[in-house]
């Protein structure tokens, strides 16, 4: 089948074939690179939220709690505001008014927590045991499945690091009153000082990680397919013009001096391999012309 196709169809289709071929593998690594780098910028801001978390944590339990202990005892219900998980939760639901925060989620997912709403579900309670497992390990990532849509987190470990923590976590006997009256002895004990008892997880819509991505590989591929398609082009007047026209000139006087014509002329004054070929095919019909001329002599000398 290619035999019989035209060699500037043929030099087209070999161009296409390239241009897909680069369109795709670009595309592919692109996205890599792009899915990559949207990941690295949510982590980035993931990772500046747990830090302000952090802070607040400290604040709530340096500045707050100290001067609302002697309440716990005597109050009937318990006070949330002493309780540095509380108050990071809530520092962080003001952040997602904002409009840049809007789509991130904060949860201090622990096993055995006091608060039922900081109840770690199973997927992040294997998140919190490969912390305990791994103790070197500070930091994951990943996507995680729900029925609405994947997840984007990132989740580093919180272990009990004060030992003033230990007061409402160690057993029920040293717990303030209020806590019991508010949460019971159940759950929430048996903490130790240094012991991973949580992962504090961001997570984000895995589609703002995605699209992100998307939105950077429309601009880049856009761009990417204008320069090939120029280049393509390029590539392809510049061999008709040096190559296939030539070809089609030598082709068309080698006609016309098959059929007798030896009149016809094919010039072609480069010294590439065109100019090369163009000079031996001109000597060729020097030569073939010098023949018949003796032919024709000889023909004649004997009549």
């Amino acid at each position: 089948m290619l035999r019989n196709i035209k060699l500037s169809t043929k030099f087209n289709l070999l161009l296409m074939l390239i241009f897909i071929t680069s369109i795709a593998v670009s595309g592919w690594t692109l996205s890599t690179i792009l899915e990559g780098n949207a990941e690295n910028n949510i982590t980035s801001k993931a990772l500046i939220l747990l830090q302000t978390m952090n802070a607040v944590r400290d604040y709530t339990n340096t500045e707050i709690t100290p001067e609302l202990n002697a309440r716990l005892d005597t109050e009937e219900q318990f006070l949330p505001q002493t309780v540095p998980a509380f108050s990071a939760r809530e520092v962080f639901e003001k952040f997602r008014s904002a409009k840049e925060y809007s789509n991130f989620f904060y949860k201090e997912a622990t096993i055995n927590p006091t608060n039922p709403r900081d109840k770690a579900d199973e997927f992040e309670s294997q998140i919190v045991a490969s912390f305990r497992n791994q103790p070197s390990v500070k930091q994951v990532t990943g996507f995680r499945f729900f029925p609405g849509g994947d997840l984007f987190y990132v989740a580093r470990p919180l272990a009990i690091t004060q030992e003033s923590c230990l007061r409402c976590h160690s057993t029920p006997e040293a717990a303030p009153k209020s806590q019991i009256n508010t949460y019971g002895k159940d759950n929430g004990f048996g903490w130790k000082l240094n012991d991973i008892i949580a992962a504090q997880i961001i997570s984000v819509p895995a589609s703002a990680v995605l699209n992100s991505a998307r939105q950077s590989l429309s601009l880049v591929m856009a761009i990417l397919i204008g320069i090939l398609a120029v280049g393509i082009l390029l590539v392809n007047f510049l061999l008709r013009r040096t190559v296939i026209n030539p070809l089609k000139q030598m082709s068309h006087t080698a006609k016309e001096v098959s059929t007798g014509n030896m009149d016809a002329e094919f010039e072609h004054k480069s010294s590439d391999e065109i100019g090369i070929l163009a000079a031996s095919f001109n000597r060729m019909k020097v030569s073939l012309q010098m023949a018949l001329n003796m032919l024709n002599q000889g023909n004649n000398s004997q009549f």
